[in-house]
């Protein structure tokens, strides 16, 4: 009995963190139930950008926020969301993501919130790809 669970873990998807820096710095994250994409392409005006995709719909929503459980806990929210055409995306875009960078970095799960909807995730091996992230491009300073 114990072959065929073996064998099981095996073929499964790994659910790791995953940093690209070409063609922009990408940090990804996939669950069963919500795909997380972190962007910094510095030829935007907003060069920060988090999406989040699962496979129902995103709810209708004043709001949108992130909640950090672990040794850093806090929630960030903003109204400044954006839902795809086909409401399966949801992206926020920023000029700085220190507290999202963070949140991912040093907590142990978040939660993505909009409405009544709260998408939980896990952090586990977060840390290597968010610091890789962080290091990928330095803005200039004003």
């Amino acid at each position: 009995m114990r072959t065929p669970v073996a064998l099981l873990l095996l073929v499964s998807p790994a659910s790791a963190w995953e940093f690209t820096a070409t063609p922009i710095c990408t940090l990804t994250h996939q669950t069963p139930d919500l795909a997380i994409r972190v962007t910094f392409d510095p030829a935007q005006a907003e060069p920060y950008a988090i999406a989040l995709t699962r496979p129902s719909v995103w709810p209708e929503s004043d709001s949108f926020g992130l909640r950090f459980d672990g040794p850093a806990a806090m929630t960030i929210g903003t109204q400044r969301h954006q839902l795809s055409a086909d409401r399966r995306t949801l992206t926020v875009t920023d000029t700085g993501f220190g507290n999202v960078l963070d949140g991912l970095a040093y907590n142990a799960t978040a939660t993505a919130l909009a409405d009544d909807t709260a998408l939980p995730f896990d952090l586990t091996g977060a840390r290597p790809a968010v610091e890789a992230f962080r290091s990928c491009y330095v803005l200039p300073s004003a």
